[in-house]
């Protein structure tokens, strides 16, 4: 491979994290504004997808240019699919924090808004699966991936509970059934949020190992 190519490989890589690292800081605002109900950082996440989906874009037109242009073999072309699937990935992530921010404002902004704790635990353990699988992608730690796939099962059990707890809410308080509604979807929205992060700990399984792992296989 030309030390050309190599170059922009190391730089894809380089522009993939740094797309991870802005995604996740949104991330860590949704645990705020769940929390704590904040409007205005909500509007701040609701708002804040231009450069994100700039970032995704370029991403995605290097590594077709890259596939075109440059013949990569073995781990480069591992690379460069990794890096179109993961920055589609972190692109959806960062959709699923605004669906998350406009929800909250409007149970904010009826009145109405609470919480069960599992709700921000569940915020809580996507973020750290969040952190874990860009850490392991930098590091291609394979370990490291497979904890954050089983990490995505605690999340699962927190929404099992948000939704007991929903349900608990609707059966005592029949006016609030739209307010429990919108709820579950914001609980919905940060349980596949978990779900696309463990999706991006299997591609870096392919990545380092050039091994499928999705659908339950280790």
């Amino acid at each position: 491979m030309s030390v050309h190519l190599q170059s922009r490989i190391i730089n894809l890589r380089r522009n993939l994290l740094a797309l991870g690292a802005l995604v996740e800081q949104r991330v860590t605002n949704v645990i705020e504004v769940i929390r704590d109900g904040d409007v205005d950082l909500a509007r701040k996440v609701r708002q804040g997808d231009a450069e994100i989906d700039q970032m995704q874009l370029d991403l995605e037109g290097e590594c077709m240019r890259l596939l075109a242009l440059g013949s990569p073999m073995a781990s480069d072309l591992r690379m460069i699919l990794t890096a179109m699937r993961v920055s589609n990935e972190l692109e959806r992530i960062a959709d699923m924090c605004k669906g998350i921010s406009k929800r909250v404002i409007r149970l904010v902004e009826s009145g109405n808004y609470r919480y069960p704790p599992a709700l921000v635990q569940m915020a809580e353990a996507a973020l750290n699966m969040m952190r874990d699988v860009l850490v392991a992608f930098s590091n291609e730690d394979i370990r490291l991936c497979l904890e954050v796939r089983r990490a995505d099962s605690y999340v699962d059990d927190l929404n099992r509970e948000v939704v007991a707890w929903a349900r608990e809410w609707i059966a005592e308080n029949v006016e609030c059934s739209g307010v429990a509604i919108e709820l579950l979807a914001v609980s919905q929205r940060v349980e596949r949020l978990a779900d696309i992060v463990t999706a991006i700990a299997e591609d870096t399984v392919f990545l380092v190992e050039g091994r499928l792992v999705r659908h339950g296989a280790e």
